[in-house]
């Protein structure tokens, strides 16, 4: 979707910097992007734009998206072309992080350090089905809580990154953090001791109203108590409609930034 964007907007992939020369340009970062590519974030409006015309029109053409005569025709041309590394208009550009997922489980990691908690970051950079990352987070959890290995109790173990759903039922609501935790928390199977956090960044999962939710050892107990089986609400992608009558959602609004997912499992 970025390097299409990138070949058909005016301001995208590095266009924006361009139209500002000779001025320099100095570009702040909140990124939102597994790996903090700064020509990825926002499709890079100020840095030079490695892709090419050629590799929008391969991804277009693999999915069978259709675009306007006159885009295609652009793309196919080369008149669509960004800016490239090198390009002397960049001359002088700096560029600056100023928040990342990294800085977001460092954070955190800090927070349960000082609660005398030892923190593990497994990685700012976790892609894959929502539903498949919980259950690993979850057999991870388990084997730290039954065994002790491959950390030892209590800790807190912290990821980030951006995990994908497939919606394969209609009807169902939720977004990318609770469908994690419905897979982890059928995975955990009540297991004692471990209570997971997953929610986004900006507070809203999907399009919801709420950033994520909270997994306890007796989650799917609760569940059962109120007739509600966990795998059902899974099958159906309906993870809100899952936790939402656990009262089990963490509703913090809208946050105004974005470091992409946060998920945290405390094994005590």
């Amino acid at each position: 979707m970025n390097c299409v964007r990138k070949h058909l907007s005016a301001i995208k992939g590095g266009r924006l910097a361009v139209n500002c020369a000779p001025a320099r340009v100095v570009t702040l970062l909140i990124s939102d992007v597994p790996g903090d590519a700064p020509e990825v974030i926002a499709s890079g409006p100020t840095v030079p734009d490695s892709t090419t015309c050629a590799d929008a029109l391969a991804i277009l053409n693999r999915y069978g998206i259709e675009i306007p005569p006159a885009a295609r025709a652009g793309l196919e041309s080369g008149a669509f072309e960004s800016p490239k590394p090198g390009d002397p208009r960049f001359a002088g550009h700096e560029v600056h992080m100023i928040a990342t997922p990294r800085q977001s489980l460092e954070a955190a990691a800090a927070v349960a350090r000082a609660a005398g908690i030892t923190p593990y970051i497994l990685s700012d950079e976790m892609e894959g089905e929502s539903r498949e990352v919980g259950k690993v987070h979850a057999a991870l959890a388990r084997s730290v809580a039954q065994a002790g290995t491959p950390f030892a109790r209590p800790c807190v173990i912290l990821s980030g990154g951006e995990t994908t759903v497939t919606v394969k039922s209609k009807g169902g609501r939720g977004g990318r953090a609770t469908e994690f935790l419905l897979g982890c928390a059928i995975a955990l199977q009540g297991q004692p001791g471990v209570h997971v956090l997953a929610a986004d960044t900006d507070g809203i999962d999907g399009v919801e109203d709420n950033a994520g939710a909270v997994v306890t050892p007796d989650t799917l107990a609760r569940a059962q108590a109120q007739g509600m089986k966990a795998q059902e609400f899974l099958d159906a992608n309906n993870a809100y409609g899952f936790f939402a009558p656990l009262g089990d959602l963490v509703v913090p609004g809208p946050t105004f930034t974005n470091v992409n997912d946060f998920r945290v499992l405390l094994v005590v």
